[in-house]
Formats: structure tokens, sequence, C-alpha cells
């Protein structure tokens, strides 16, 4: 009889231990949304409030008095469509050919046996480890040269490679299966339709995924387009933001109001690929 009292109590006893657990798990995931979400909700009201409002009330998430004079300056005080214009050329041109490079790269990597594979793997890996402020000041020299400052493709060919694009392209290559590839060959196909045709859309996530990230930091990169556009004109939008922080007056209306507007195509990017996002990390390993 004890025996079997006890066995009938350990499973309301264990998810009483339970509890705790599971009140201190959403406590901490609280914790940490309000960490993620209280700084963009504060951006969101500043670029609605006077400068008298936020120096009065810094810390108040909803204005006191509410404006549209930042939304407004955006258009009127600076070349909006044309900074969204160089954003977009920027961001997707990059992008996509970082995503055809790359990919290349990581076929050679995973699929064909040459001599020296793994050498070359381990210095794209080490790449990783050289900050790219390193390389700025020879490659923009390069491009003063080249006559390609206040253009795009000194904007875009720099950019054009990712270590890290590289080494989750081939993380994922190389979970499908080698059984396809000698399939393909039995039909007569060569490398380039074996990339083309069966490792592309197979590796679709991990695309997705490497495209997302490029295309995000490459949306809200600064120090690039602000050291090779010296002109307004040829100046992203996160670039051309800078030009209402003046050394002693800044309108911080105007500056979120930019902010604000230059993440809703991030935001809406990631949500269209959010779980493409997610099983592309899931595929590469990097879990």
């Amino acid at each position: 009889m004890s025996t079997e009292s006890s066995r009938q109590r350990r499973p309301g006893g264990a998810v009483h231990s339970a509890r705790p657990a599971v009140v201190l798990k959403w406590l901490l995931l609280g914790a940490g949304l309000v960490v993620a979400v209280v700084p963009f909700l504060w951006m969101l009201s500043v670029s609605f409030r006077t400068e008298g409002d936020l120096f009065a009330h810094p810390a108040s998430l909803l204005p006191h008095e509410w404006t549209l004079h930042g939304y407004g300056a955006v258009w009127q005080q600076l070349p909006f469509l044309r900074l969204v214009l160089n954003s977009v050329v920027f961001a997707v041109g990059t992008t996509a050919l970082t995503l055809l490079l790359d990919s290349l790269c990581a076929y050679a990597l995973a699929r064909m046996r040459f001599r020296g594979r793994n050498l070359c793997f381990f210095l794209v890996l080490a790449t990783l480890m050289v900050p790219f402020q390193v390389t700025l000041i020879p490659v923009f020299v390069e491009l003063f040269h080249l006559g390609w400052l206040n253009t795009y493709q000194g904007l875009i060919v720099p950019r054009a490679t990712s270590a890290f694009g590289i080494f989750l392209l081939r993380q994922s290559f190389m979970s499908i299966p080698t059984e396809l590839d000698e399939a393909a060959r039995i039909d007569g196909a060569g490398h380039l339709r074996i990339y083309a045709q069966v490792i592309l859309p197979l590796a679709r996530p991990a695309l997705v995924t490497v495209g997302l990230l490029n295309f995000m930091a490459l949306w809200n990169d600064l120090l690039w387009p602000l050291v090779v556009s010296t002109n307004p004109e040829m100046r992203t939008l996160p670039a051309g933001l800078t030009l209402f922080g003046g050394q002693h007056v800044t309108d911080h209306a105007v500056l979120f109001a930019g902010a604000t507007i230059s993440l809703l195509p991030l935001a809406v990017a990631f949500f269209l690929a959010q779980r493409s996002f997610v099983a592309g990390i899931a595929t590469s390993g990097l879990k």
C-alpha cells in the first residue's frame, strides 16, 4: 500500500516541482522581450515628439506632445527617395552577388575534390578573424585609383563576398546526400548543372538565411557607405541620416523618424522569410 501511494504521489510531485522552472523560464523570456522591445518603442515614440517634450520627459514611452514634424522633415530636407534607391541598389545588388559567389565557393569546397581544399576552407575561416576596419583604408585607396568613389560598383564590389556565408552554405551543401550527385552524373550532368539543378533547390533555406543576414547587415551599414560616398546623392539611407546630426544641435525627431522608416523593409523581409531562416539555421549545423 505504501509503495502504491508513493507511486501515485510522484506524478503530482513532479508537476509541482516543474512549475517553478516553468515560471522562471517565462520570467526570463519576458525580461528578454522587454529588453529587446523597449528600445524600439522608445525610438518610435521619439519620432513623434518635439524636442522640448523629449528633454522634459526623456524616459517616457508615450509622447506628451504629438507631432509629425520628424516624418515631414525626412521628406522635405533630404533626398529621401534617392537615399532609399541607393539603399535598395546597395543591399539587394550586393546580396544577390554574395549569394552567387558564396554558393559557388561553397559548392567547390563541399562537393569537389582537389588538393588543398581543406587549406582553402581554413583560409576562408581565418578571414572571419580580420575586422573589416583593418582593410578599410587599403580598399578605399584602391577604389580611389580605380575611380570608383561615389559609384554603385564602389559600394557593391568590395562587399560582394562573405566568409560566414561561404561557411554556412558549405555546411548546408555537405548535408545533402552525395548519391544525388552520382545520379545526376549518370544522366550526363556536370558540376554546373548539379550546382544549379540539384544543390541550390535543396539548399533553399540556407540560401534564404544567408541572403537575409546579408541584406539586414548591408541595409543597416553606416561606415562603408559613409566612407565610399562623399556625395550626398550617392549615400544610403543610414549614411544620409547623419546629415541631421549637427555638432551643437541635432533634430532627434527627424533622426528617429528616418530610423523607423528604414527598419520597415527589414521587418517585412524577416516576417516573410522567418520559416526558411529557422530551417536554414537548423540544417547548417549551427545549433
